[in-house]
């Protein structure tokens, strides 16, 4: 009997089969499939067959289930979103009745979102669209197949959302870390043996370089683009960076070791190429010079230098063209008063931009240090670096209670956002400037507990820096000389009667406590004295400690 039952059984299972064969002879003369492979570049689909291995596949199960293949389509696009060009132009197709099926390896190849999902079934609903075939996956035209098919359109997408989830959860782990979660900046490069960021010997200090160029105040974006092609450091396509690069490099927070993710200022691992104090002088020059200007009017180079010795106003320049009857033609640049106050005539008159050059070269000559003294305070300082270590105990105690303070700061802001007691907004702002401030004692306590002889460095640096005037009064660099004159002269500079002069400063220190005018005085009263009382005070060369020991 049980052998019986195995034949009938045996007998109805082939006679489906070759219902089957029939059926599909039949309705192929009537149906028409687009083959649909896709292969997403995200890294979701990895795992997933290749275009080709799809292809194969697809091929050999429509010859085996007698489907016609009027076109093969083949996208390479993440169908996480809508969008995709190729899909949409296949259901237009569908639509204008080109076909009446779609062939594909498994329902996640033909929708990972719900309104692509949504489509396709809206489109069974209507009998647009007759038939949808799967190597992997049944789905009939029927309620029970639409209802299925939802199903796996539903999978698809909460594999694909699932899969965000995890891979923003990792990202936030890693910025937990101080692991910076993307691509390397310029200077950096992505170590993929251990996964993290290291420093490109060969291109940081390149960076380091342009940093220290710009902070100076006279270098244009251009200027540092044209640097780093000069040294290598060019876009992939080998071309120069362009002015938005540039800015986005001088203002990125990940040279001095921090890093911005999310809009959030975060702590990195990664070693600095540059120090938190370069970094600052950069942002106030960007600062300065991203000023918006108004009119079109070309800018001159000693524009908001001076004041107008009789009303007070600010300086500006005057371009003119003079055209001669003989056809020459003369450019010049004239300096004169704004004369924008109504309630006076100002009658200053206007000077030339050589006889202003000229004038301020002049001026910058007093502040010259010779070469002689520059050597002689150079020898005084190695002296005092060696007895500076001691002062800066203090300081490195204090910065560090401070930095200790400001970390539980940082834990409480933390504490309060966690227990939504303070707005998103108000917690980034006030975490970012407490690591700033965080930052710049942690450098400077590190640079004081290894040679707490800090200002010998800037004090050199100004040495040279003097020195170097006389020749720069002598140059044609203009930018250069109006950075240098803005340093020492500040906006005490005034133009009198065609006369570039500089005023009294209106300040309550004694002249001597500053550097520049402590030089000046030095050399204008160097005779009848004693060349060591001129170099240095009785008390040394060291500048008192902030905290008076």
């Amino acid at each position: 009997m049980a052998v019986l039952d195995s034949l009938r059984q045996l007998e109805l299972s082939s006679t489906r089969a070759v219902i089957k064969v029939i059926k599909g002879v039949f309705m192929n003369d009537k149906q028409k499939f687009f083959l649909y492979a896709r292969k997403s570049t995200d890294v979701e689909d990895k795992q997933v067959l290749s275009i080709e291995a799809q292809l194969n596949e697809l091929r050999s199960f429509a010859m085996l289930e007698q489907i016609e293949i009027v076109e093969e389509l083949i996208e390479k696009k993440s169908a996480k979103i809508p969008g995709r060009p190729i899909f949409n132009k296949m259901l237009a197709k569908i639509e204008a009745g080109e076909a009446s099926g779609i062939l594909a390896w498994h329902p996640d190849r033909l929708a990972r979102n719900s309104i692509d999902g949504g489509k396709l079934i809206y489109l069974l609903d209507g009998e647009k669209l007759k038939s949808l075939k799967f190597p992997t996956f049944w789905s009939d035209n029927t309620s029970q197949g639409k209802f299925m098919l939802s199903i796996a359109f539903g999978q698809s997408k909460y594999y694909i959302d699932n899969l965000a989830e995890n891979t923003k959860r990792g990202l936030r782990q890693k910025v937990r870390r101080g692991e910076y979660p993307g691509c390397a900046s310029v200077g950096y490069i992505n170590d993929i043996r251990t996964k993290s960021i290291i420093v490109d010997k060969r291109r940081s200090p390149i960076v380091l370089s342009a940093f220290e160029l710009y902070a100076k105040g006279d270098q244009r974006y251009e200027d540092i683009s044209i640097f780093l092609k000069s040294n290598g450091i060019t876009s992939k396509g080998g071309k120069q960076l362009t002015k938005d690069q540039i800015k986005r490099i001088l203002s990125n927070p990940f040279y001095y070791g921090h890093f911005k993710y999310s809009g959030e200022i975060h702590e990195g691992k990664h070693r600095p190429i540059i120090c938190k104090k370069l970094f600052d002088e950069v942002q106030a020059v960007l600062l300065e010079r991203g000023k918006p200007q108004k009119g079109k009017t070309m800018p001159q180079v000693f524009c908001g230098l001076l004041s107008c010795g009789s009303c007070g106003l600010m300086v500006t320049a005057e371009h003119k063209v003079k055209h001669q009857k003989n056809g020459n033609t003369h450019e010049y640049v004239y300096y004169r008063c704004t004369k924008k106050r109504k309630n006076m005539k100002c009658l200053e008159p206007a000077v030339t931009e050589p006889q202003l050059t000229e004038q301020i070269s002049n001026l910058l000559t007093e502040y010259a240090m010779p070469r002689a003294w520059a050597s002689k305070l150079e020898a005084m300082l190695l002296k005092d670096e060696q007895q500076a270590n001691q002062a800066s105990g203090l300081f490195v105690a204090d910065a560090q209670t401070k930095i200790v303070a400001l970390t539980d700061k940082l834990q409480r802001l933390l504490d309060g956002y966690l227990d939504q007691d303070i707005e998103q907004n108000v917690y980034r702002e006030k975490k970012a400037l407490l690591m700033s401030e965080k930052k710049s004692l942690e450098e400077k306590t590190s640079k004081l507990t290894l040679a707490g002889s800090g200002w010998v460095e800037p004090m050199r640096k100004w040495i040279n820096q003097a020195v170097s005037i006389r020749e720069l009064s002598k140059s044609d660099n203009l930018l250069a000389l109006k950075t240098q004159s803005k340093e020492i002269f500040g906006l005490n500079l005034f133009l009198k009667n065609k006369k570039a002069c500089l005023s009294t400063p209106k300040n309550s220190f004694p002249p001597l406590e500053n550097n520049w005018t402590a030089l000046r005085a030095a050399l204008q009263n160097l005779s009848g004295k004693s060349e060591s009382l001129v170099l240095v005070r009785e008390r040394g060369l060291e500048p008192p400690h902030p905290f008076g020991h």
